[in-house]
């Protein structure tokens, strides 16, 4: 029995592929990874809702979303202009850019994306006007670890 060492172009086809895989994977999960909330976003955000992961919208959302603040889907959640700049900076650094959450949905909502749309479409209508629910905005009412940026279908509990 002989071993052959494989051929020059054999150890560069296995080179290329690996390369690929590597920059898929990475691709695959560079704007899916879980960033930690800046402190001040989940302190000023958190107070009236979930601190949603800068992940769920585009850059050119996250900009128009606290360029409104003032008007914040009809409630003044104003801040200073420190603060404006630093969630700002903070927000279009870590916004989604992966394929599901590059489109910018009606009215910069999470809750009209195309994605959203989809990955709740077996929900009913009436689920979402349901008291431990009150809106599609919710999304810790049926997402267990949603605080923790973490929406995965295995941690879904719907309330009654």
């Amino acid at each position: 029995m002989s071993f052959r060492f494989p051929s020059l172009s054999t150890k560069v086809l296995f080179g290329v592929l690996a390369t690929i895989c590597a920059t898929q994977a990475a691709m695959a999960d560079g704007d899916r990874r879980m960033v930690p909330l800046l402190p001040q976003y989940k302190q000023e955000c958190a107070a009236c809702h979930l601190a949603y992961p800068p992940g769920m919208l585009p850059a050119a959302s996250w900009k128009r979303v606290m360029a409104g603040l003032p008007k914040h889907y009809g409630t003044d959640a104003s801040l200073d202009p420190a603060t404006v700049k630093e969630l700002s900076t903070w927000l279009g650094a870590n916004a989604g850019t992966y394929k599901r959450v590059s489109e910018e949905p009606p009215q910069d909502r999470i809750t009209t994306s195309s994605w959203f749309e989809r990955k709740h479409r077996e929900v009913a209508p009436d689920t979402w006007k349901r008291a431990a629910i009150g809106s599609r905005a919710n999304c810790a009412a049926c997402h267990t670890r949603a605080d923790k940026g973490d929406f995965d279908e295995d941690n879904v509990r719907i309330p009654k």
